[in-house]
């Protein structure tokens, strides 16, 4: 009769292989994006520039419908107005993940990637799994037209 088990030798070559396995992970972990210092003007949670308006016309104020809203994918902004007409705007990028916002729908802004919603005058968090609010940005309204500040 044969004894059925693990010798020796095969202990020994599984823990060399989990050392070398973990040698490896640390080496592709260490290169990754995520280990890379972050740029200082990145939001806080880090996933994307806060958008650089400086001064520039980024609407008319037409544009963006009372109680609703225009995403503005370039300038990485959605840009909302009250019932009252007051002109709002915050960053696209989600602060649950990083997704861009998708919609202004239903008077709440919307992330599709988790359904996420924020206030439209707020940037608030209203529901979903974000614990903070779009970051605001300045805007100023000039005659008919929306500058960034």
């Amino acid at each position: 009769m044969s004894e059925e088990g693990l010798s020796r030798r095969s202990v020994l070559n599984g823990c060399g292989l989990c050392v070398v396995g973990g040698i490896l992970g640390f080496a592709v972990a260490n290169n990754s994006d995520a280990a890379k210092p972050k740029d200082p003007h990145a939001q806080a949670n880090a996933y994307g520039d806060t958008p650089d308006t400086g001064n520039k016309p980024l609407a008319a104020v037409d544009q963006v419908p009372a109680g609703g809203g225009l995403i503005l994918k370039d300038a990485k902004l959605v840009l909302t107005k009250s019932s009252a007409g007051e002109v709002h705007a915050f960053s696209i990028t989600c602060p649950h993940q990083g997704c861009p916002v998708g919609s202004v729908e239903g008077g709440v802004i919307v992330c599709p990637c988790h359904g996420s919603t924020f206030a439209l005058d707020t940037g608030a968090r209203v529901s979903g799994p974000a614990t903070s609010g779009l970051t605001a940005v300045a805007v100023t309204v000039q005659g008919d037209q929306i500058l960034g500040s």
